[in-house]
Formats: C-alpha cells, sequence, structure tokens
C-alpha cells in the first residue's frame, strides 16, 4: 500500500482537480462497471473507488463478484474476473455535481466508443441518475434495463458511495448480487 492511500494531503487533493484515472477495460468483459466520475482521492492514488468511505469493494465482494474484498490497489485483478471499470467522465471532481451538461454529453459519446470497441456482456452504471442523464429515460429505476444502449443489456445499480444514504451495504450487496448471478458470478 502506498502512503498516498494513509491520507492524501489536501494539496494533493487539490492537485489532482481535473486528473483522470485509467480506465480498467479489455475485450470480452462480462461485466463494465460505469462509475459517475472519478473522485479527487482516486485521481490522487490512481485506482477507481479508493476513497475510504466508498462501499465498492465491499459491495463486490458481498454481491458475489470477487472471492474476497479487494484493495482498490488490486483493482487490476477484477480483469482476470471479467470486470472492468470505466467513467461516463473522465475528469476527477470533488463532486460529481460538478460535472456540466456538456460532460455529460461528451462522456457519452466516449463511453459508445469504448463500449462499441470492448463489447462488455453488460455495462452496469453505477448510480441510477446518471444512467438516466445519459440514457434519456427519465423514470429508470434499479435493475436490468429493457433497451439495450450501444448494442449491450444494461442494468442500472445504486452508487456505492458512502454519501448515498439511500442504501445501506446489506442493500446494495443484494441488488449488485442480482447482476452477478444472471452472469454467473454466484
Amino acid at each position: 500500500m502506498t502512503e498516498a492511500y494513509l491520507r492524501p494531503t489536501p494539496m494533493q487533493l487539490v492537485a489532482a482537480r481535473g486528473k483522470r484515472v485509467p480506465d480498467l477495460i479489455d475485450d470480452g468483459l462480462k461485466v463494465l462497471f460505469c462509475g459517475i466520475n472519478p473522485s479527487l482521492y482516486s485521481a490522487v492514488v490512481g485506482h477507481h473507488f479508493a476513497r475510504p468511505g466508498n462501499r465498492f469493494w465491499k459491495v463486490l465482494h458481498g454481491a458475489g463478484f470477487t472471492p474476497r474484498v479487494l484493495h482498490p490497489s488490486e483493482d487490476a485483478q477484477l480483469l482476470e474476473l471479467g470486470i472492468g471499470l470505466t467513467n461516463v467522465y473522465w475528469r476527477a471532481t470533488a463532486t460529481a455535481a460538478e460535472l456540466t451538461p456538456a460532460d455529460y454529453v461528451a462522456g457519452k459519446r466516449a463511453l459508445q466508443r469504448k463500449v462499441r470497441r470492448y463489447q462488455p456482456a453488460v455495462l452496469a452504471f453505477l448510480g441510477v441518475e446518471a444512467y438516466r442523464v445519459i440514457s434519456g429515460q427519465k423514470f429508470a429505476v434499479v435493475g436490468a434495463q429493457p433497451e439495450p444502449m450501444f448494442s449491450t443489456r444494461v442494468w442500472a445499480l445504486p452508487n456505492p458511495s458512502g454519501l448515498n444514504a439511500h442504501y445501506q451495504l446489506a442493500g446494495l450487496s443484494s441488488l449488485y448480487a442480482k447482476l452477478a448471478l444472471e452472469l454467473g458470478f454466484r
């Protein structure tokens, strides 16, 4: 574990604004999880969902996608399991609320290129509201979506951020487990 994982300094967080976290993506993925955009913390350490309050890694394990709770620095192991990570928009911000409508438009175009290039079996949005914005489906709910996007099956799942108080860890894991079961992880 690098020192940056222990506690990024305020200066490191400020310097991370606008940086990117590289996608974890490859051909033939079972699922490509799509977050909204990287946090400043993730941009400092260079790994997805790295902020300590983010429940993504615990949810993945609780849902049956991973054999144990991975540390964000182990994120590359997901590719071996057929799991990839990307974001709607590449730019790190303190909150997703900083993204503009133009960022979402640009993000949708980039996401379309990635999905068409890599052809994951499922594109899973981690945030129902982000899915609604990208898809134009204003009333979409959590779960499998009736229409494919970019010729790929789509799921909308709750955002695993600790800021998402609507869902406790067990509830998140249960919802993600439905996708894990469909894809044969369980």
